[in-house]
């Protein structure tokens, strides 16, 4: 019998010593890590909910480098994250982000590297499945994939002049860190196999909420209980038709996740 294994991030904030001031408050984020965490139990799932102030890169990757020793091929791992995302300039250039940006997810203490959210899958067997699942602005290749505006006081986005001051200070840092994790990275560019559905697009920002935000609300409202019966590709189309043009949630996969993941009922253990 498979085992699955699923970590759920909810951050309605982040450190103002780590961010230059600014405390990144949110509403709905440790609602839906909640949220996702019971449906996740429900499905059968061991499910960790890590919140806030406990959102930390050490805290994060702890919990997946155990899931990793854990989980044998065919077992599944769900990774939710509900926060800010943010924006870095891609130094690698623009064969590895057409944008010529970096995506993060925005943790307690620093800002988390798609890169380095594909270094930590990489440390898990092959024909592990693993999902991901990520409400936040600019998620659409958060975990390094190929390939208007809400309000402001409603966007899970970090404010351009922070994001500045932060992508100043941390200039060298980020470069010791893309060449570490280059050094690390596979001869043969290799990546691994991953699905993605994201809250919106990378030019695009995520809606939060009084309860959810509005893809984990969307999500949630899709899922029906576990009425929902088609695959990822319905879910993923159902959710995007709960949504506004502002906000259109993506799928997109690293690798090559196997067909019979692809079309499995979401949160098949």
């Amino acid at each position: 019998m498979a085992t699955g294994l699923s970590l759920h991030v909810g951050l309605n904030g982040v450190d103002p010593a780590r961010y230059e001031g600014w405390d990144g408050t949110l509403n709905a984020c440790e609602a839906d890590a909640h949220d996702m965490a019971r449906l996740a139990r429900t499905a059968g799932f061991e499910a960790t909910t890590l919140l806030t102030a406990d959102g930390t890169v050490a805290n994060v990757t702890s919990v997946l480098h155990e899931a990793a020793a854990r989980l044998v091929p065919g077992d599944i791992l769900l990774l939710t994250y509900s926060g800010h995302g943010g924006q870095v300039p891609d130094l690698d250039g623009p064969d590895d982000e057409p944008d010529a940006l970096d995506e993060t997810l925005v943790f307690y203490d620093r800002q988390f590297l798609d890169d380095e959210v594909q270094q930590t899958f990489r440390a898990f067997a092959d024909d592990v499945r693993i999902l991901a699942l990520f409400d936040c602005c600019h998620s659409g290749s958060s975990i390094e994939l190929p390939g208007g505006a809400a309000r402001e006081n409603a966007g899970r986005f970090m404010p351009e002049p922070t994001q500045r001051s932060l992508n100043a200070r941390d200039r060298d840092y980020l470069e010791d860190l893309r060449r570490s994790l280059a050094k690390d990275a596979p001869a043969d560019g290799s990546v691994p196999d991953a699905l993605l559905v994201s809250a919106c697009q990378d030019n695009q920002v995520a809606a939060d909420g009084a309860r959810n935000g509005a893809f984990t609300g969307a999500l949630l409202r899709v899922w029906d209980d576990g009425a929902f019966r088609g695959d990822y590709r319905t879910f993923h189309r159902d959710i995007q038709r709960l949504l506004p043009p502002t906000q259109s949630p993506n799928l997109y996969v690293t690798g090559t996740p196997a067909p019979e993941f692809l079309n499995q009922r979401p949160f098949t253990v």
